[in-house]
């Protein structure tokens, strides 16, 4: 009898992908906000309300719920709208869990690689290093606290928390909005450009979900970003030169992205370099680890 895997998120790239990728050896069931399909169940953040039969014989979740962070403004509604969506979810799913009397397996949770900052720097972070003090450290510092209650709370035997870099993939995220420009003649690195990028392919992470539901070693928080570091100026420059157009355009300046997203453009004009090290540690490869082969993969049907 296969496991089941419930996964939050549903709409999201990141769940799409892995539900294809480790289907045939689990039973899948999605969380989601309108149901669709027999293997999804509804769930309503905001009124707090949860399809409990999705939970029956229930082995591991997979938390990937959250609103998008670069979708919009960060107003005061939105900010709260960016941690509820990460935080308050998951203190639905515990309550419907304690409520039946369950435990999982185990618990994994997306996560994001701002827990350390945006501060453009020469550090390289590791899983040891303490949070920033920024919004978006802030909102990752919550949704992991967030995690760690499965645990602390006796509803998980471990919880695995993916401190996710920039998804690179074709079809969603920030690669998408990139190639537009590029392939009109308007493309251009954004502030500085020297701002640290970290990435991983979308193949990639879904493996790295893979593996911490597989791996009952894994426990805690680990950097899911590929070994490669780069700029915003060499990403921009990479996906040029693959898509064969040239970049002629004076980069953007930050001002500009201040004015246009406000508190936001800090999450666009700054970044830092974080280690894979403790995830390769556990056993993970990298399939696309330089990024030429990844954009090569992902652009070739542009």
């Amino acid at each position: 009898m296969k496991e089941v895997v419930l996964i939050t998120g549903a709409s999201g790239m990141i769940a799409k992908e892995l539900a294809k990728k480790i289907g045939k050896e689990y039973e899948i069931r999605f969380l989601t906000r309108k149901k669709k399909h027999d293997h999804e169940y509804e769930w309503d953040i905001r009124k707090g309300t949860i399809d409990e039969t999705a939970l029956e014989n229930v082995s591991h979740i997979i938390h990937l719920a959250g609103a998008n962070i670069s979708e919009k403004r960060w107003t005061p509604e939105r900010k709260r709208e960016l941690i509820s969506s990460r935080v308050d979810s998951a203190e639905l799913l515990r309550n419907a869990l304690r409520k039946n009397k369950l435990k999982l397996k185990s618990f994994i949770s997306a996560s994001g690689i701002n827990f350390y900052g945006t501060e453009t720097s020469e550090k390289i972070y590791n899983e040891n290093d303490p949070p920033g003090n920024d919004f978006l450290s802030e909102v990752v510092v919550l949704w992991e606290r967030a995690a760690d209650d499965f645990k602390e709370q006796d509803l998980a035997e471990r919880v695995v928390k993916i401190r996710t870099a920039v998804v690179l993939s074709e079809k969603d995220g920030a690669l998408k909005k990139m190639i537009p420009p590029i392939q009109y003649y308007i493309g251009s690195p954004l502030g500085s450009g020297q701002q640290y990028m970290p990435w991983i392919h979308v193949e990639d992470i879904c493996s790295v979900y893979e593996l911490a539901l597989k791996n009952p070693a894994m426990d805690g928080a680990y950097n899911a970003a590929s070994p490669q570091h780069t700029t915003n100026k060499d990403l921009t420059k990479k996906i040029a030169k693959v898509l064969g157009k040239p970049l002629f355009m004076p980069n953007v300046p930050g001002f500009v992205l201040k004015l246009i997203f406000g508190e936001l453009a800090t999450a666009i004009l700054e970044g830092s370099r974080a280690s894979s090290q403790k995830l390769q540690d556990a056993g993970f490869h990298f399939k696309f680890p330089d990024l030429n082969e990844a954009l090569e993969d992902l652009l070739k049907k542009q």
